[in-house]
């Protein structure tokens, strides 16, 4: 069962009954982790508006200089 990073605490998942796009609620802290992938697990928590593997858009980067 995988845990939640923020407080550690264990995250009640299905693993055979989530899907893609699913919402995964935190019990402990209330974090919410958004479901991208199944098989293997990968939350990504929701709000978050840039995943590190995620590419910058140009207009992105126009904006930082």
């Amino acid at each position: 069962m995988p845990s939640c990073p923020e407080c550690e605490n264990s995250l009640d998942v299905e693993l055979d009954e989530v899907e893609e796009g699913d919402v995964v609620v935190c019990d402990e802290c209330g974090t919410e982790y958004e479901v991208v992938g199944v098989e293997p697990l990968e939350l990504v928590r929701v709000g978050e508006d840039l995943d590190e593997d995620d590419e910058v858009l140009p207009d992105d980067e126009e904006e930082e200089e």
